[in-house]
């Protein structure tokens, strides 16, 4: 065993502590309750002792764990941050975010600004594509810590007890906010339950968790860092690769085997894999020659020829919007009080036209810009009549859906580029894109750029 690694019982015969006084040192770092600590040592679960022994890798120890725990250090904020700010682009206090019910858990109700264009393409696609390349960093980091979780006692304080406490809540939060994250972008739901629901409480319960991990663990990290110099150990080939000093957290092996690869081929390992995902990813939010190398897309690179050549997320069939609806006789219905217009598409094209090139994204991650072209929002509240807007509400043709209906804060409605779009790329949009009129409002979720739109009611302050 190492100097800092206790034996089954706690301590040798002459060991401090050793004779039971409970106010004595205790050569096994134990804590109040002490007898309680040293009980459960002296009961050992079976094969506790051959997984300890099983621990051989001379590249486990504080340097390593340091060095795949400052990348997340610095990478999973950003996570949090831009999914929380996703949140809020949905519009919370419209009640169309979800869960709708956060209780204290709420942010701070804002409207959600409209510049720059891309800010949802930016924060979304952070956020998706971060999650994935990040895996094999987290799986980096798990490897060189998953000893300490196999660990009996499973602590030795009151004190570890929380420390345990929050490491397993960290480590659960983390493989279960990736686990269903990847399962929501590729539209598989085999957990039963609510994505949008657990990905939110669950990403509380792993802020919390990271953010005592860092408290608890951040003077470590900064020691284990400042051990051995990052240039010199990534130069250090196999034959030179040699277990660390024993450390206080036992994450050095007990009885190390000789180096079968280098700690520069394990960090090379990890960064050549995130690397590989990054490349497989990013893609899918950027235009251009990247988008062939995104494989992971959700909805796949063939998006069919022509100017309505680009990512769909839910297709007309898929919405039961039958090809009569959107034909001659479709109508959009405008509502103001107790005012009411109906237009034709016709109608539409022949008010003034207003063409923005403007991205959209969606919630799995992927996001494109595209040239629309279409009537102002704001001229169709004036056509209407509405005084001091509050909010506008759109419904879709469609019947069924969570995002049926979008409410669009006044700043969106009345942004100079926020559409009603009756063509993209110089062409009419085609039925999976929205074909008769769709909405398209710069830094607004994809799913609230409502599709097959049939209504539009716009709230005055005095309505609401």
């Amino acid at each position: 065993m190492s100097p800092s690694r206790p034996g089954p019982s706690g301590g040798g015969p002459g060991a401090p502590g050793a004779s039971g006084d409970p106010r004595a040192p205790d050569a096994g770092g134990y804590g109040a309750p002490r007898r309680f600590w040293r009980a459960l040592d002296r009961r050992r679960p079976p094969g506790v002792a051959t997984l300890d022994r099983s621990w051989r890798s001379p590249l486990r120890g504080p340097w390593l764990t340091a060095v795949h725990g400052s990348v997340l250090l610095v990478a999973l904020p950003l996570v949090i941050v831009t999914g929380l700010l996703d949140y809020a682009a949905y519009g919370p206090r419209f009640g169309q975010a979800f869960p709708h019910d956060v209780g204290w858990l709420r942010l701070p109700v804002f409207d959600w600004p409209t510049r720059p264009a891309w800010l949802f393409r930016v924060t979304q696609g952070l956020h998706v594509t971060l999650g994935i390349v990040l895996i094999p960093v987290v799986l980096g980091k798990l490897w060189s810590v998953i000893p300490k979780l196999f660990d009996w006692p499973p602590a030795r304080s009151l004190a570890q007890v929380l420390e345990r406490l929050t490491l397993l809540l960290l480590v659960g939060g983390i493989l279960f906010q990736t686990a269903t994250g990847l399962l929501n972008i590729q539209y598989a739901y085999l957990f039963g339950f609510d994505f949008y629901t657990a990905h939110y409480f669950g990403g509380w319960v792993f802020l919390g968790a990271f953010v005592a991990h860092v408290v608890l663990k951040l003077p470590r990290l900064g020691t284990a860092l400042r051990s051995r110099p990052f240039g010199a150990e990534l130069r250090t080939p196999v034959a030179g690769t040699r277990p660390e000093p024993p450390d206080p957290d036992d994450l050095v092996a007990a009885r190390p085997a000789p180096a079968t690869v280098s700690r520069r081929g394990a960090v090379g390992l990890v960064g050549g894999a995130t690397l590989l995902l990054a490349a497989l990813t990013v893609g899918q939010t950027l235009d251009g020659p990247l988008r062939r190398t995104a494989l992971l897309l959700p909805r796949g690179r063939d998006n069919g020829p022509g100017p309505n050549g680009f990512p769909v997320n839910r297709t007309v069939a898929a919405a039961g919007v039958r090809p009569e609806e959107t034909g001659p006789g479709w109508r959009l219905t405008l509502r103001a009080g107790g005012r009411t217009v109906t237009l034709d598409r016709p109608a539409l094209l022949a008010m003034a036209q207003h063409t923005a090139a403007l991205p959209i994204a969606c919630v799995e991650g992927w996001s494109t810009r595209q040239t629309w072209t279409g009537v102002r929002l704001r001229d169709l509240a004036a056509l209407v009549g509405v005084d001091s807007l509050a909010a506008a509400r759109v419904s879709s043709l469609e019947k069924a859906g969570l995002f049926r209906t979008a409410v669009l804060a006044p700043n969106q409605v009345l942004d100079p580029d926020s559409l009603l779009a009756l063509r993209v790329n110089g062409v009419d949009l085609s039925p999976d894109h929205g074909f008769p009129a769709r909405v398209i409002v710069p830094a607004l979720p994809g799913v609230h750029c409502t599709k097959w739109v049939s209504d539009i009611d716009f709230q005055g302050r005095a309505d609401g």
